[in-house]
């Protein structure tokens, strides 16, 4: 391997410890003001009425608790007690618990998925979800409707075969309700939601022009790796004029949209839960995020979304709601942005998002659809991946050999002209020059394989289809396989050992032993950076996805097989050696821009001479 290519190859190396430290920096949060983390939670509790209280029903309430729920709760003390009564709206994909304490979901089960312990896998469970509209008690005075009993229609089995369930607030005004209807079709993971308020202009404040949903998600673990989950926790957000953008719940503990929003999502590794504004858009929303201390809890959003209201007597806003996986083609399908939340490139690699899209989801996919082995999957990805660059590849191997070929002439000059590096620059020129050999050769096709390596890196770990895939050893290809779970902590490396990150790296250094006779040995970061590159890598990939350490071990072994057959019986390193010499009693044409750098390089030395 030659000077510019090791260069090349580092320059990859280190453009992709940046990317994988940009990724994973982790803010710290745990000093999070617990003042703050108990108001927002004090906000979101539910409120409660007096023990005596709840034990009444509507029909037994005397004048005095009577008189005591009308001050709490207003036109809604009617609904202030009751008994909690749940309706299951189900599908093929997807089971949805509704109570009619809120009238809301209290549970949602993706029926076709398990936790990483076996569990089903609920999306929303428990009391600190809640999915909530602010009503008016009196003109002073805000309730949420989560707090209060509404009376639940009977389920409907709509013509498309699909359920729809209505819960009814109603108030002590005459006409005066607010009503929530939900309606799931087959085989779908959105579920139609409707705010429909009627003669609430009369109850709201004359100059008020929004209703506030009140939106709270709890993230429950699912995943193996606990610490990944919590980095690819996010909000993601599309602005009416299509812009997206996302905030990580761990580095982020309050976010405000101001402007209007299409939708907003409540991200997992895996899974998310999006609100979709269907006519029309959402004003605005404020975002309040918390990482409790819990090993079971991976983050909570609490989420105020300001809905446009135009003050009719009968007032409706649908909205849907997703359910469901991260699945690039299904989230893709609604046409509105949504696959943007899957990471296929961000920050200063945003651009290989296109190389995943364009090539290699299009390839995956198409594998997917007849083989169902995921590690075999991989390995025709791979092969197809480098079938691709094997232009580059050839070439880099080419310019190898031609380097290879002048390095006694670069030795010879290197003696020649010692310390003085620019006499050795300016003559070294010369010499590739009448060789006509590109110095760039090796260097360019190494940098132009980058955006392969980081769009693998950003597919892996993100691609739902892998997850609890096994394959060998590996029992889940979206997480890290580990042969060796250690009794404690190694630092820069962790707490288990896995084995496709240990293949990578053996490979990664063959291949650098490999190619030692074509470095520059005599420059000790040429000749040990090769070697020290994969150790640095071996604690950062030990945690990373299983599929993505074996797709680069795979990579790694076909480089040392193609680069073998390549030297052994394709290049002819004397026809290259005579055609080197035959390049050079041809007249040396001189490009513009050459003769500008050797009359550079000339005044460069004109200079010194002069200083010494």
């Amino acid at each position: 391997m030659d000077r510019n290519s090791v260069i090349g190859f580092l320059l990859l190396g280190v453009l992709l410890v940046v990317y994988i430290f940009y990724n994973q920096k982790q803010q710290q949060n745990a000093t999070i003001e617990k003042a703050r983390q108990d108001s927002i939670a004090n906000l979101n509790k539910p409120k409660t009425v007096p023990a005596d209280t709840m034990t009444l029903t509507g029909a037994n309430l005397d004048s005095a608790h009577q008189a005591q729920l009308s001050g709490e709760f207003g036109v809604f003390a009617g609904a202030a007690v009751g008994t909690e009564q749940t309706t299951v709206l189900e599908n093929d994909v997807v089971k949805i618990t509704f109570t009619n304490k809120g009238g809301q979901p209290a549970s949602v089960q993706l029926k076709k998925f398990k936790t990483s312990e076996g569990g089903p896998l609920m999306l929303a469970n428990g009391s600190f979800n809640r999915l909530s509209v602010e009503v008016p008690a009196n003109p002073t005075k805000v309730l949420n409707s989560a707090d209060l009993f509404f009376t639940a229609g009977q389920p409907q089995q709509l013509a498309d075969g699909g359920q729809a369930i209505s819960y009814r607030l109603n108030t002590a005004n005459p006409g005066a309700y607010l009503e929530f209807v939900y309606s799931l079709k087959p085989g779908s993971y959105i579920v139609d939601y409707n705010v429909h308020a009627v003669g609430f202009q009369n109850l709201l404040p004359g100059n008020q022009n929004y209703l506030n949903l009140q939106w709270n998600s709890q993230n429950d673990r699912q995943e193996q790796d606990m610490q990944n989950e919590r980095l690819n926790n996010q909000v993601h957000y599309m602005y009416a004029n299509d812009k997206h953008d996302y905030f990580t719940l761990q580095r982020t503990s309050h976010e405000k949209l101001d402007n209007k929003l299409k939708w907003i999502s409540v991200k997992q590794q895996f899974f998310n839960t999006t609100l979709i504004a269907k006519n029309g858009d959402f004003n605005s929303a404020d975002v309040n995020a918390k990482v409790p201390e819990s090993g079971i809890i991976v983050g909570q959003a609490f989420s105020t979304i300001q809905i446009p209201y135009n003050r009719a007597n009968d007032f409706s806003f649908p909205i849907e709601i997703y359910y469901g996986p991260n699945h690039y083609k299904t989230l893709k399908s609604f046409d509105l942005g949504l696959e943007k939340i899957i990471p296929l490139g961000s920050g200063i690699f945003a651009f290989v998002k296109y190389v995943n899209k364009w090539i290699i989801i299009p390839v995956f996919n198409f594998l997917s659809g007849f083989i169902h082995n995921y590690g075999l999957i991989i390995l025709l990805l791979t092969i197809f991946i480098r079938l691709i660059i094997a232009p580059f590849t050839y070439q880099s191997y080419v310019s190898q050999a031609k380097m290879k070929v002048l390095k006694p002439e670069l030795d010879a000059l290197r003696a020649k002209y010692g310390d003085d590096q620019q006499a050795f620059g300016v003559e070294q020129m010369k010499l590739f020059k009448s060789a006509g050999v590109n110095p760039l050769g090796g260097c360019l096709p190494a940098l132009l394989q980058l955006p392969i390596l980081v769009a693998m890196y950003s597919f892996f770990p993100s691609s739902i289809e892998l997850r609890q895939e096994s394959f060998l050893w590996a029992k889940d290809l979206s997480t890290y396989d580990s042969i060796l779970n250690l009794p404690f902590n190694i630092p820069f490396y962790g707490n288990h050992v896995s084995l496709f990150t240990i293949l990578m790296t053996i490979t990664s250094l063959i291949l650098a032993f490999y190619n030692r006779g074509m470095t520059d040995q005599s420059n000790p970061v040429m000749k040990y950076m090769p070697y020290i590159m994969p150790i640095m890598l071996l604690g950062i990939f030990n945690r990373l996805a299983a599929a993505l350490t074996f797709y680069y071990f795979l990579s790694n072994v076909i480089s040392i097989l193609l680069q073998w057959v390549i030297q052994k019986f394709i290049i002819n390193h004397d026809k290259i050696h005579a055609q080197i010499q035959e390049n050079k009693k041809k007249p040396v044409s001189k490009s513009k821009w050459q003769d500008k750098l050797e009359e550079m390089q000339r005044r460069q030395q004109e200079i010194q001479q002069r200083k010494k």
